[in-house]
């Protein structure tokens, strides 16, 4: 079992900076991919980041890649999204996932394990 925690979330104007941050509970943290994916009103959730259980392997989706960066930190049980660049159109609640297979980072259904959600909005 893992439970997720993401904070970080809030009010920035475009071409700002936010990083949100995803405590994670559980002895086999370690063992799962985790990834982060994103869901404006009316619109279905889509994949931002993923990284790889051991952190060597990281994934993104086009419309952040160069802005955002997801790394990991073990010791701290942390996984976290640095977002630079930010845009209007990156406004949405970003939710912290935990995969055991990894096999397809970019799929909801490949996720295990959710957290709350944190809000990001982003003014222009």
């Amino acid at each position: 079992q893992v439970q997720l925690v993401e904070s970080g979330g809030g009010l920035v104007q475009a071409g700002g900076s936010l990083r949100l941050s995803c405590a994670a509970s559980g002895r086999t943290f370690s063992s799962y991919a985790m990834g982060w994916f994103r869901q404006a009103p009316g619109k279905e959730r889509e994949f931002v980041a993923a990284i790889s259980w051991s952190g060597y392997n990281t994934y993104y989706a086009d419309s952040v890649k160069g802005r955002f960066t997801i790394s990991r930190d073990h010791a701290k049980n942390t996984v976290y999204l640095q977002m630079n660049s930010l845009k209007p159109e990156d406004t949405a609640v970003y939710y912290c996932a935990a995969s055991w297979a990894g096999s397809s980072p970019d799929r909801v259904d490949e996720y295990d394990y959710w957290g709350q959600g944190t809000q990001v909005t982003v003014s222009s």
